[in-house]
Parts: structure tokens; C-alpha cells; sequence
């Protein structure tokens, strides 16, 4: 997995966003956020931990609802400023139930 200073994480005050990415249909679903914190938990329990910005606390996907993410890649992108979690999803992603939390298109 990726090195941390690969991360740059002065942009958005010690966050970066998070894509997460169904590994075997390769459907995007959904985004959140992580500090070096919530990354650190990722990598050593390979399980998705990421920061509530509301809460202001970390949080591990699943804790409530028992549909956890375990971690098979993360990727960091060109700027360093956005992550990517490669993750073996199980039961729905989204708190409303639905699969991926892009379920609704924005129409024009």
C-alpha cells in the first residue's frame, strides 16, 4: 500500500477524499473522507476507516450496520490529494440501502 507522504494533506486541513470502489464490478460506491488517522486503522486492520466531518470523529464502515469494507488496494492519485480504496464490499454501501450511494441521476 501507498506511502503517507505520497499524501498531501495540508489542502483540506488534514483531510483527504476518499473513492471507494467495488473490486470485482468496479462500480464507484461512494465517497468519504480520511485523515492519516482513519488511513493508519485502514492499513493495519485492513478495514475502511474514514473521518466524519460532522462528527469530527473516525469511524469504521460497518460498525452499526455490519456492512464492512475490507481493503484490497489503496491508490493515491497524481496530486496526492484524493485516495482511492480498492474494497470487497459486503451488503450495501450506502445508509439508505441502496448498493452504491450514486444511485440517483442528476437530470438537466
Amino acid at each position: 500500500m501507498e506511502n503517507n507522504s505520497l499524501i498531501d494533506w495540508t489542502k483540506m486541513d488534514g483531510l483527504v477524499p476518499v473513492i471507494v470502489q467495488d473490486e470485482y464490478s468496479k462500480d464507484v460506491l461512494m465517497q468519504a473522507y480520511a485523515n492519516s488517522e482513519a488511513l493508519k486503522l485502514t492499513k493495519k486492520t485492513g478495514f475502511a476507516h474514514y473521518y466524519s466531518r460532522s462528527r469530527k470523529k473516525i469511524w469504521k464502515k460497518g460498525e452499526t450496520s455490519g456492512n464492512i469494507q475490507i481493503v484490497k488496494e489503496i491508490y493515491v492519485d497524481c496530486d496526492g490529494d484524493c485516495l482511492l480504496y480498492v474494497v470487497k464490499q459486503t451488503g450495501p454501501a450506502c445508509h439508505t440501502g441502496e448498493t452504491s450511494c450514486f444511485f440517483r441521476k442528476l437530470e438537466d
